[in-house]
């Protein structure tokens, strides 16, 4: 979203207790603050009847107030003040104090909140690490205490909706917004973030699942045409999007710039009638991207419910005076109009809005860094240890740490999505310094977290500018830990997977200079590893977040097991791509028209590296641990009509470890396995546990568009238990009768 841009101690190990406690206890001082104020007028009822009741009583005027948004800040380049009433961020709707109906005060919060200097200058914001990370840890707990984390924060500075809930599949490595989603599978997407969408929401604070829908490239993203056939188009970015809702059942859904098929998505009928109220039957509504509005009455008809901050960002305000022209003339009919009113109402009460407005006020930064470093402990991926690198030992001698700005913080991700971090930038002065910048570090420095780790070690550091100097730091270290970053922001995409400027020369030249090299990638999606094979380790934290450094550091020395698992494939090449040039990646990259979903289809990511028989670098599902674990034979029996996959995990190692269950589904006729469930397990050393998975069933099934429905075709199923997607047990058969879902 966007094209204007707005302007730590020691942490504490995270505790889930005291994370709940806390947000109990504000719960309990919310609520004490509620009753002390005047109640709201309008009725608290069922969601249904409580906006079908205000309806009644609204004027036409009322009713055109609430489905446009006005941006929430100044901008001064068309002559706009900030609202009145306005916080001061991506979006504000005015209240309507006579029938108790609150303003919505709108704010970016893909990591975190993103905005809130424009509320309190100089405050800032908890930042989670990338939704890959999140993504990465496999476990919908972790998700939901980050959007918990996410949700009191907002409503704490005063926001009570929030743009959050991204879930635009990688189809792509270069996408520039994969750092704020959820990886390539349709299953662990719309379970990780259905699970943040739940924790938001919790908090009294109206979610937004995003980018509605094949948002999934940023390059000539407001002209683009996204192809794909409806089968595949169902079975893929739609699943996803469907799972999330299902399971997090956001108050909104945001429709994204690109077309669809032909049509912009914020009048494509079919994605929005058909698919997302008719066929899933989402109660809530649908809210525009910034910028994503091109008509009035075809908008609406199709399905579009609120016009977001029109005047700064579409080529006129289409939900203004032409819808209510196109009202006045029947082209809209009064019923749809009262429709779109409902819609926003049934979600404002749904999720809190009514009753428990926000309470401005203090915020534990403790327990919020904690999901923060807790979330990265989880999510980052250990993707190689040579002789058991890592962990570092305890009685290391000399530790040279090299590159990224190590010393000062973790790189952040640009765009809507980033958080201005308390404390400030770690780094500032970086390029661009305007949108999608400015390019930005979170505060908290790994070399001070690995200095406070290291003992009696001596611990240097070299910034890496000079390759020749950094090696021969390295040289005299017992262990190098070289940070390398690749900034990438909402609005480009990145030309090729190489990391830029110097950093693999730096890299290659330390560990040549060092074989006990550990490499720390901080980076958007996956890159090229030319020295691969001359590192001891690697370990990929994604972007780390606020209480990146410390956790970094407690995951290099073994203080926390790394138990993250990829959410996407990584590629060795953009030629095991099915689209190595990216579509408008060319002199003039608005001339894109389309690009063709149609070659992969369904088959995203490690399916289609499995159809057409390619090898990654890393599998989907792959990561390593400090620890060892055995895996018995999956057993597969029916459980209420659904196959239920049974693993029994066994730590064999000598640490405490988590492992991830990863089961797949091979229907027939298919040369790919699906993720079909999977399962995340804590053991102690030779503690052993059963993992019991239940499978999906629309994983089993096939979308037939005839009929319109999922259906399982009877036959014979290949059940695997898994590692990764490529690391599988023997099949399991399971014989399924036909069945419609």
């Amino acid at each position: 979203m966007k094209g204007i841009r707005w302007r730590a101690p020691r942490r504490a190990p995270f505790t889930p207790s005291r994370f709940l406690l806390g947000l109990f206890t504000l719960g309990l001082m919310a609520t004490a603050a509620a009753a002390a104020s005047p109640a709201p007028t309008g009725p608290s009822t069922s969601p249904d009847a409580g906006a079908h009741a205000l309806l009644g009583q609204m004027t036409q005027a009322e009713k055109f107030q609430l489905i446009r948004s006005a941006f929430g800040e100044p901008d001064p380049a068309h002559g706009l003040a900030k609202p009145a009433g306005a916080l001061g961020s991506a979006g504000y709707v005015a209240g309507i104090p006579r029938l108790g109906i609150p303003a919505q005060q709108l704010s970016d919060a893909g990591l975190g909140v993103a905005n809130p200097i424009n509320v309190r200058p100089g405050d800032g914001a908890t930042s989670l690490p990338a939704g890959l990370a999140t993504a990465a840890s496999w476990d919908p707990q972790v998700a939901y205490a980050g959007g918990a984390m996410i949700g009191n924060e907002a409503w704490r500075k005063g926001f009570n909706v929030l743009l959050a809930g991204g879930m635009d599949l990688q189809r792509d490595p270069r996408n520039g917004r994969n750092f704020e989603y959820a990886g390539e599978d349709p299953l662990l997407a719309g379970t990780m973030v259905g699970a943040a969408v739940r924790g938001i929401q919790d908090q009294h604070v109206l979610a937004t699942v995003k980018h509605f829908a094949l948002n999934d490239q940023e390059t000539a993203r407001n002209t683009i045409d996204a192809r794909i056939g409806e089968q595949a188009m169902r079975e893929s970015d739609l699943l996803a999007f469907e799972l999330a809702i299902e399971r997090g059942k956001p108050g909104s859904v945001m429709c994204s710039y690109n077309k669809v098929n032909g049509d912009w998505a914020c009048e494509n009928r079919f994605l929005l009638e058909q698919v997302l109220k008719h066929d899933w039957a989402f109660p809530g509504y649908v809210m525009s991207d910034w910028g994503a509005v091109h008509s009035a009455a075809k908008a609406a008809n199709a399905g579009l419910d609120q016009e977001s901050a029109a005047e700064a960002f579409d080529k006129e305000v289409y939900f203004g005076k032409p819808l209510e022209q196109a009202v006045a003339r029947g082209e809209v009919s009064q019923a749809r109009l009262d429709d779109m009113v409902e819609r926003i109402l049934r979600s404002m009460f749904a999720v809190g809005l009514m009753d428990h407005p926000p309470q401005p006020g203090p915020i534990d930064r403790q327990a919020h860094l904690a999901v923060a470093q807790h979330t990265l402990e989880a999510g980052a991926v250990l993707l190689r240890n040579q002789d058991a690198l890592l962990p570092l030992a305890s009685d290391l001698k000399s530790v040279a740490v090299i590159g990224g700005h190590a010393d000062k913080g973790v790189m952040a991700g640009g765009g809507s999505s980033m958080v201005t971090p308390y404390g400030g930038n770690a780094v500032p002065g970086l390029e661009p310094a305007t949108w999608p910048g400015p390019v930005t570090f979170d505060p908290s420095a790994p070399l001070a977290a690995i200095q406070a780790l290291a003992g009696g070690a001596k611990v240097d550091f070299a910034s890496g500018d000079d390759v020749a100097a950094a090696a021969a730091l390295a040289a005299h270290a017992q262990v190098a830990v070289v940070f390398v970053t690749q900034w990438a922001a909402e609005s480009f995409d990145a030309a090729d997977l190489r990391l830029p400027g110097n950093q693999d020369a730096l890299v290659d030249a330390v560990a040549r200079a060092n074989p006990h090299t550990v490499v720390v990638l901080e980076t958007n999606s996956p890159v090229a590893m030319p020295w691969l094979d001359r590192v001891g380790a690697v370990l990929q934290a994604w972007y780390p977040g606020s209480a990146g450094g410390v956790a970094i550091a407690n995951l290099l020395f073994g203080k926390v097991d790394p138990s993250g698992r990829l959410p996407i494939t990584w590629p060795r090449a953009l030629d095991q791509l099915p689209r190595p040039q990216l579509p408008g990646a060319t002199a003039g990259t608005s001339a894109a028209t389309s690009v063709d979903y149609g070659i992969e289809g369904a088959d995203v990511g490690y399916r289609w590296f499995q159809r057409t028989h390619r090898e990654p670098l890393f599998p989907f599902g792959f990561g390593l641990s400090y620890t060892r674990f055995a895996h018995g034979e999956p057993v597969v029996e029916m459980h209420d009509g659904r196959p239920r996959a049974r693993v029994t995990v066994r730590n064999t190692g000598k640490r405490d470890g988590a492992d991830v269950v990863q089961i797949y589904v091979q229907v027939p006729g298919s040369p790919v396995r699906r993720l079909a469930g999977f399962g995340k397990v804590v053991l102690a050393p030779g503690q052993s546990r059963e993992v019991s998975v239940e499978l999906e069933p629309r994983l089993l099934a096939g979308f037939d568009t005839a009929t319109q429905r999922w259906v399982i075709h009877a036959g014979r199923y290949a059940v695997y238990a898994g590692r990764s997607a490529a690391d599988l047990s023997a099949p399991r058969y399971v014989q399924l009768p036909q069945r419609r879902l």
